[in-house]
């Protein structure tokens, strides 16, 4: 059975990898932990049954608590399964920023991390440039970097 544990907003990752080391240290009735994009302030969890997950996640940080309700297959199916509208970011693309203390800034990709969807860009048209770290959705390519077909 699925189970929607609600966590702090943001902490999602921090919370799923503190309750992955305390299942692989024996939690038998505990099956796997989802982290989903788009999903924020939630985790699920696949347990036995709403007991053990809520003795689980009892007493740990950033748990805010368990939806009484648990997912059906189809419902984690279909969740799993949304497209992911992180765009196909490149090295070396040519990004715009859209949102965020930038927007409007034109950066050149030095580095992806799939990850956490983060890309570390740099500024162009500024005195210094200086690399800066951000979220793939925060951006949108404007120029593709040249391939080199020989």
């Amino acid at each position: 059975m699925y189970f929607v544990v609600k966590v702090t907003s943001g902490q999602e990752r921090i919370v799923a990898n503190m309750l992955q080391s305390k299942a692989s240290k024996g939690a038998e009735n505990i099956y796997s932990i989802i982290i989903l994009d788009g999903m924020r302030g939630y985790i699920i969890i696949e347990a036995a049954d709403e007991l053990a997950c809520r003795e689980f996640v009892s007493k740990e940080h950033n748990v805010r608590g368990v939806l009484s309700k648990p997912l059906s297959e189809e419902e984690i199916d279909k969740l799993v399964s949304m497209p992911s509208k992180a765009q196909d970011i490149q090295k070396d693309d040519i990004v715009e920023f859209n949102t965020g203390p930038f927007k409007g800034y034109k950066a050149k990709v030095l580095k992806i991390d799939e990850t956490k969807n983060d890309i570390t860009v740099e500024l162009m048209d500024v005195v210094v440039p200086i690399p800066i770290t951000t979220k793939m959705s925060t951006a949108k390519v404007i120029q593709k970097a040249k391939t080199e077909d020989a």
